[in-house]
């Protein structure tokens, strides 16, 4: 690689101010090409281990040599370790330190499942390690990160999948639904339900010490250095400052610092397939409205004003004003799934089922043959990791990339936003910024914790 394109992480994040948009360059890394591995299986590693951090090695386990695992807990990191070696037959390494893992020369890819503070941090430093990634949704806290990440990918060439799996599995139920509203089934599309469900408030959760098998500072990285909390029958696991107890697998998720509640969980599968049916995965919304909201705790200037109770919305319904006048609404009413509405009919898509007159009349009049590797965009992956090693061979960017997640994931993250201020927001697609709403436009971005910088 000629000394010109040998990009720095500091000198790139200086450059990013006045860059314009990067032409792809070859990958600085002489395994692009080529796996490390003797069976031309991809090495792997995974960083962030609890739950979905299982789920996806486990998948991926088929189809490639994972070499290193790490996580900040030990228990978690010690079980998984023991899961990926009856998995395939040979124990991975294992680090507290993630960057053990991006030093590593023969891992060709990583995937990030850790909380979503850190995705991030730890998505940019593995592309500038030479690795291509595949990270959890939502991919970003803030949608400056999402910019940022975009950037990244271009400069370095690397190949990124995010972990929307519900645009390769399913049994394709969201890839026919996208089929029948680009097929014209339902005639002109005038409003689109997402139904994500509501989370339920918290108690005043105290002050606790932390778990011998956690690193809590590490844990909270790029994140604010606030105590350790956990009420006394959740003290089993952890997570977003909260333990996890076992009907809580993602406490996480239920605060601003960490993620984005509903909205960013839920809500980044659903409004995904949505903004891809309707053809609005390059663009965005022009206005964002909460309609009804319920936050559990009280706000000042879009902040919480105490830090010992989950602090995301709970209940919410938010209209999203798209392209070509389509209706969106964001709700944790209902059902769990998408309902299409259109000047023809309608039908409903979820993970279960897909139903409707639209689906009932397929027995008589299907989709023309191909009709869901049009959607796809070419041959139909056994699952989301497959979809994920094939693009990492052919070296183009996978089903689920990050221009669109981040286009989709932006709505999420406005509702959020519009909440927090408790106003309707307008905004720009083209410049990507909230229109004449300076305290609004200064949510899109968040200053990570001094230690925990992108470009250290």
């Amino acid at each position: 690689m000629p000394a010109s394109h040998q990009t720095t992480r500091r000198q790139f994040l200086q450059g990013l101010a006045v860059a314009g948009a990067a032409s792809i360059v070859v990958p600085s890394t002489n395994r692009a090409f080529g796996y490390q591995s003797a069976n031309d299986r991809p090495v792997f590693a995974t960083i962030g281990l609890r739950n979905q951090g299982w789920t996806i090695t486990s998948k991926t386990l088929r189809f490639a040599d994972f070499a290193a695992l790490a996580d900040v807990d030990s228990n978690v990191l010690g079980a998984n370790v023991e899961n990926v070696n009856k998995g395939q037959g040979k124990k991975p390494d294992s680090y507290k330190d993630y960057r053990k893992v991006l030093d590593r020369k023969d891992i060709d890819a990583v995937m990030i499942a850790t909380p979503d503070h850190w995705h991030t941090k730890v998505a940019v430093e593995a592309m500038f390690a030479g690795k291509d990634v595949y990270c959890e949704k939502p991919l970003t806290l803030t949608i400056a990160e999402g910019k940022l990440i975009e950037k990244v990918v271009k400069e370095t060439g690397r190949v990124f999948q995010v972990g929307t799996m519900q645009r390769t599995e399913s049994e394709q139920r969201f890839l026919q639904a996208v089929a029948l509203v680009k097929h014209g089934r339902i005639g002109t599309v005038k409003k689109v339900t997402c139904g994500i469900n509501g989370m339920s408030a918290s108690p005043v959760i105290p002050v606790a010490p932390v778990p011998e098998e956690l690193d809590w500072e590490t844990w909270l990285g790029p994140a604010p250095k606030v105590p350790y909390r956990a009420l006394p029958e959740m003290r089993k696991g952890y997570g977003g400052g909260v333990p996890l107890h076992s009907n809580c697998h993602y406490a996480f998720r239920n605060w601003h610092e960490y993620s984005g509640g509903k909205l960013t969980d839920w809500g980044a599968h659903h409004v995904d397939i949505a903004c891809w049916a309707l053809g609005a995965s390059d663009t965005g919304p022009s206005k964002v409205t909460p309609l009804e909201f319920t936050l559990p705790v009280e706000y000042k200037d879009g902040h919480p004003v105490v830090d010992d109770q989950y602090n995301a919305a709970t209940k919410f319904r938010i209209q999203v004003d798209m392209p070509n006048d389509v209706e969106m609404i964001i709700t944790s009413e209902g059902d769990n799934g998408i309902l299409f509405e259109g000047t023809k009919g309608r039908f409903f898509v979820n993970r279960g089922k897909i139903v409707g007159t639209p689906v009932e009349d397929l027995k008589d009049n299907p989709l023309p043959d191909g009709a869901i590797a049009d959607v796809y965009g070419g041959k139909v992956s056994e699952n989301h990791s497959a979809n994920f090693i094939e693009a990492m061979k052919s070296r183009k960017q996978p089903i689920s990339d990050v221009w669109t997640h981040n286009r989709m994931l932006e709505i999420c993250h406005l509702s959020n936003i519009a909440m927090r201020l408790n106003r309707e927001l307008k905004w720009d697609p083209s410049k990507r910024e909230i229109v004449g709403d300076d305290q609004a436009n200064s949510f899109l971005s968040r200053e990570n914790r001094k230690g925990y910088e992108i470009n250290m």
